[in-house]
């Protein structure tokens, strides 16, 4: 998901029944003030969409609401819904989003990396070519609309992915030079 629709995301897109994840909106606030927001269709029509959730995430999601988000509610608290907010129910600005990025990246000494929200996007596409799934499912499930995007952009294929194209190749070749001499 995209930064911006996961922070527009609200507990009745979420099916916990089926594992999936409504995909209808998404988040606006250019100045990073928690009270001046604006939840927007995404910019395209195929940006909208349901994904498929590991039943694992959905189990991290039903506990989160319950033994966090439920806690903070008091009569200060705005209950619009949303998944992931900050402790008065405002959904969580980007920026927030970027500063605990870097927090983890500090504490894990990771600090020549320049990670934002969106590589986890880049990762996780990274990791389903290498698990092997194919290019037009990895398409629908990023929804984008060409499929061009996803594998100019995304498929950047990992170095184990090279390295076992390289020993299918040299296994091939070997293959034919027994053939020939």
């Amino acid at each position: 998901m995209r930064a911006g629709e996961l922070l527009a995301l609200k507990w009745s897109d979420i099916d916990f029944e089926n594992n999936t994840i409504n995909i209808t909106k998404t988040y606006y606030n250019p100045n990073n003030n928690k009270k001046q927001y604006q939840i927007l269709t995404p910019k395209t029509e195929s940006s909208i969409g349901k994904i498929s959730v590991d039943p694992h995430v959905i189990k991290l999601l039903k506990n989160y609401k319950v033994d966090v988000q439920d806690t903070w509610k008091n009569e200060l608290y705005v209950d619009n819904n949303f998944v992931f907010t900050d402790v008065n129910g405002y959904p969580l600005v980007i920026k927030k989003l970027q500063l605990w990025i870097k927090a983890i990246l500090k504490k894990t000494n990771i600090t020549n990396k320049q990670i934002s929200t969106h590589s986890f996007r880049h990762t996780h596409c990274a990791l389903l070519i290498e698990a092997g799934v194919h290019i037009k499912e990895i398409q629908e499930r990023l929804r984008h609309k060409d499929i061009n995007t996803t594998m100019n952009i995304y498929a950047k294929i990992t170095n184990s992915y090279k390295k076992d194209a390289s020993q299918k190749f040299s296994k091939l070749m070997e293959n034919v030079s027994k053939d020939l001499f």
